[in-house]
């Protein structure tokens, strides 16, 4: 292991002096909590940096999922078409509503969910009259899923879209923003995002009394009366003034942290262009990924080692790195639950390895990076 160096993480928090600033004026406001004038400004600032009437600031991605899911008459005994390669809250989500997730595999040119399985899997569907109550898009590791494909099929179907572009603020699709698409947007600001409020999320759309309806369930459901009056089960969900107005300071400076990252995986596709059996994660000309995560895959029939090889030598430098993300069908928590499945998240779990991205990593940092793996890469 090298010594006397500090640990370089996956994607730690990049913190900058506007949000220290913004946060210490909404603290010295008195505008502590709950809600206050930051969340309603960084509201109107998402939704205009994403193109959608309105942005529901919460206090995660996966509480903005499930209102979005509720929203869009997701009930029990539905079920919900979700990427089976994803984190778990894509997921998890529907069966807060009592629904079933079922799981559509990828696309190996984008790693997104695959337009011709979901097409496959709804075309069976209409056939048995069993329509889903939603699908669930995820634009993987900042990359826009394929909506040419994807909205056109649910429309016709009249199957609503929830984009879960947690991983993607700042990413476009045809110049579109990610978040945009579909019924509902989702955007995640937890610590490792491109941008954070620490723990955070936000709900996007454009129906007025969608919003509206989930700025209520967010704050428990309470009528508009002077005691404490409730109809139906709320939520604690809302987002408070103070980590509002960090990500504020954060938004400010969405452009720079993308280009950093973006900056960044090129540093890793010059350094490694020519390893046998390596590849970048594919990016879709039809889109621009805000480069998240920079991910590799390591053919096992070419490469000089395996992602389990590098990941050890990287540790042993004290570098993060991670496996990309444990497909869905295969997670214990939903054993068994329905799948179209034709192996391809399975290859890219057991060859993926994510590297450091973090948009605060110093040049010095990434040639570290960049060093232990020429040398995990190197044959012999």
């Amino acid at each position: 292991m090298t010594k006397g160096t500090n640990r370089i993480w996956l994607s730690p928090p990049d913190v900058r002096e506007p949000e220290r600033k913004m946060l210490l004026a909404a603290l010295d406001s008195g505008w502590v909590a709950p809600t206050g004038p930051d969340v309603f400004a960084f509201e109107a600032e998402l939704a205009d940096r994403c193109g959608t009437a309105h942005a529901v600031a919460v206090s995660s991605g996966t509480a903005a999922l499930h209102l979005g899911l509720l929203l869009a008459g997701v009930g029990p005994g539905d079920d919900v078409l979700v990427p089976t390669l994803t984190f778990v809250a894509s997921a998890n989500a529907p069966t807060y509503c009592g629904a079933r997730p079922i799981f559509i595999d990828s696309d190996p040119a984008t790693w997104n969910i695959s337009p011709q399985l979901l097409a496959d899997e709804l075309d069976q569907r209409r056939r048995e009259r069993r329509l889903p109550a939603a699908v669930v898009t995820v634009d993987l590791y900042g990359q826009c899923a394929d909506y040419d494909a994807i909205l056109p099929m649910c429309e016709e179907l009249e199957v609503p879209v929830i984009e879960d572009a947690a991983e993607a603020v700042g990413a476009t699709w045809r110049d579109r923003p990610a978040g945009s698409f579909g019924r509902f947007g989702v955007l995640s600001f937890n610590g490792n995002k491109v941008i954070t409020t620490s723990g955070g999320g936000a709900l996007l759309t454009d129906d007025d009394d969608a919003a509206a309806r989930a700025r209520s369930l967010a704050t428990q459901a309470r009528e508009p009366t002077v005691h404490f009056e409730h109809s139906e089960v709320g939520f604690n969900y809302r987002l408070s003034n103070l980590l509002a107005a960090f990500g504020r300071g954060q938004l400010m400076s969405l452009d720079e942290r993308i280009e950093r990252r973006r900056e960044i995986r090129g540093r890793y596709e010059d350094a490694l262009a020519g390893v046998p059996g390596l590849r970048l994660a594919p990016e879709d000309p039809r889109g621009t990924s805000n480069a998240w995560l920079t991910c590799i895959t390591l053919d096992p029939a070419e490469a000089p080692c395996t992602p389990t090889d590098v990941r050890r030598h990287l540790e042993g430098h004290d570098i993060e790195s991670r496996p990309v993300w444990k497909p869905m069908h295969a997670q214990p928590v939903h054993a068994g639950a329905p799948a179209r499945l034709d192996g391809t998240a399975d290859r890219l779990f057991a060859t993926g390895l994510c590297l450091p991205s973090s948009s605060g990593m110093s040049d010095g940092d990434l040639d570290r990076v960049l060093a232990a793996l020429r040398e995990s890469l190197s044959p012999g």
